[in-house]
C-alpha cells in the first residue's frame, strides 16, 4: 500500500472522529480540525497518548467538553477498527469505567445510551428536515440554536492608521519632526471595516411548512450574533417584520413570539407583492442598501411572476449579494420550474439548499460569512 493511501486512511480516520464529537455538542469547527491533523502529522501516530493529547488540546473549546470529549475518544478508537495498513501498530485504547458493562461496574451507566443519541445526530444532520420525525425535528432545532454565523464585514471609503495598506505621509512627516525631520518610520492607513447588513426574508407559506421553523430558528441564530445589524421579515400573503421578536436570546421564547406575531401561516405566497412592499418601506430608505439578502422559498408565486421579476431586479441594484435558499434544491433532478423561481433565478448571486442540518450550518458559516464561491447564475 502507497505512502498516499495511508496518509488518506489515517485522515479518514481522525475526520470521523471530528464528526462523531462534533454530533456530541463538542465544537471541533474546520478550524480546530485543521489542526488536530497537523498535530497528528508532527506526533506518533501509533501512540494512544499522543493522538488523545493532540485531539484534546486543539479540539476542545472549553472545560465542559473535555467528558464528552474522553468519552467519544474512548469509544471510537475501542470500537473502530483503523483502516488496514494505515499504520503499522494501530490506535488501541483501553476502555475507560464509564464504557464498562453492568456486570463489570456493579451498576447501570448512561453513557452508551449518550453514544447512541451521538451516532443519530449524526445521521440527522445530512438528512431532509421534511422527513424527521417530530422528535427528530426537535432534535435538529436544539442543534440549530448551538450554530454560531459568521459576520459579513464590509470595507468603507474612510482610512484610520493601519499596519499595512498607503503611505500616510500627513502623519510619517509629522512624526518626523520628533526626530530631527528623518522619517524613521513609515506609517501607513488603509481602509476601515464594519458589518454589513443581513436581512432575512423567510417564506411561512403551506409549501414551505416543513422548513419553515428551522429557518426561522436558523434566521435567530444570524440576529443573535450580529445585534443591531440584522433584519428579519416572513413572507407570505403578507409581510411581517420579525426583528424585534428575534432579538430575545432564548430561542424557544423568540420562536414563541414569531409564532404570535405571524398571521399567515401555511398560507399562499405572494412573493412579488411581498417584495414590493418590503422594498417601499424598507428596502429603498436603506435597509438593502449594500446589505447581504437571504431570501428562504421554494419560489411557489401565487400572483404575476412578472412583478417578482421586476422586484428581484430592483433588489439587486440596491443590495450587495443576495442568497435565495429552496430546500427543494437538494432533491435529485431538481430544475427550477416554477414561475417564480424562473423569475428570480437571473437575479440570484447564490442559490443553495436548506434542506438540512449540515445545509444549514454551511449557509451560516460560509455564505453568511462571505466564503461562498461566486458561482451564482449573475456571475
Amino acid at each position: 500500500m502507497t505512502t498516499t493511501t495511508r496518509t488518506r486512511g489515517i485522515t479518514e480516520t481522525m475526520l470521523g472522529f471530528v464528526r462523531v464529537l462534533r454530533a456530541a455538542g463538542v465544537n471541533a469547527d474546520t478550524g480546530r480540525a485543521e489542526a488536530f491533523l497537523r498535530a497528528v502529522d508532527a506526533l506518533d501516530i501509533a501512540s494512544a497518548e499522543d493522538v488523545y493529547w493532540a485531539g484534546r488540546l486543539t479540539l476542545c473549546s472549553s472545560a465542559t467538553e473535555l467528558d464528552l470529549y474522553d468519552a467519544c475518544f474512548a469509544h471510537y478508537f475501542s470500537a473502530q477498527s483503523v483502516p488496514t495498513g494505515a499504520r503499522p501498530h494501530p490506535v488501541t485504547v483501553a476502555r475507560s469505567a464509564m464504557w464498562n458493562t453492568t456486570e463489570e461496574q456493579g451498576h447501570s451507566s448512561d453513557a452508551p445510551d449518550a453514544l447512541a443519541a451521538a451516532a443519530d445526530t449524526e445521521v440527522l444532520r445530512g438528512a431532509d428536515i421534511a422527513t424527521l420525525t417530530q422528535e427528530e425535528r426537535a432534535e435538529v432545532a436544539r442543534l440549530i440554536s448551538l450554530l454560531s454565523a459568521h459576520r459579513p464585514h464590509r470595507t468603507t471609503r474612510r482610512r484610520a492608521p493601519a499596519v499595512r495598506g498607503r503611505l500616510d505621509h500627513r502623519r510619517t512627516l509629522r512624526a518626523s519632526l520628533r526626530t530631527g525631520g528623518e522619517p524613521l518610520r513609515l506609517l501607513r492607513r488603509d481602509r476601515t471595516v464594519k458589518p454589513r447588513r443581513v436581512v432575512l426574508l423567510v417564506d411561512i407559506s403551506g409549501s414551505m411548512s416543513p422548513y419553515a421553523d428551522a429557518l426561522l430558528r436558523l434566521a435567530h441564530v444570524v440576529a443573535r450574533g450580529h445585534p443591531g445589524h440584522t433584519e428579519v421579515f416572513s413572507v407570505g400573503t403578507r409581510l411581517t417584520r420579525l426583528t424585534r421578536e428575534m432579538r430575545v436570546r432564548d430561542p424557544a421564547a423568540a420562536l414563541a413570539s414569531v409564532g404570535a406575531a405571524i398571521p399567515d401561516w401555511n398560507g399562499g405566497t405572494r412573493l412579488g407583492a411581498e417584495l414590493k412592499e418590503f422594498l417601499d418601506l424598507h428596502g429603498q430608505r436603506g435597509m438593502a442598501r449594500g446589505a447581504l439578502v437571504i431570501v428562504a422559498s421554494d419560489g411557489w408565486e401565487r400572483g404575476d411572476a412578472s412583478l417578482l421579476a421586476e422586484q428581484m431586479a430592483r433588489m439587486a441594484r440596491l443590495a450587495h449579494r443576495i442568497v435565495w435558499v429552496n430546500p427543494h434544491k437538494a432533491q435529485p433532478g431538481y430544475e427550477p420550474l416554477t414561475a417564480g423561481m424562473r423569475a428570480a433565478l437571473p437575479h440570484i448571486d447564490d442559490f443553495v439548499s436548506g434542506h438540512s442540518l449540515d445545509a444549514l450550518a454551511q449557509l451560516a458559516t460560509a455564505v453568511i460569512g462571505g466564503r461562498a464561491e461566486k458561482g451564482g447564475p449573475r456571475a
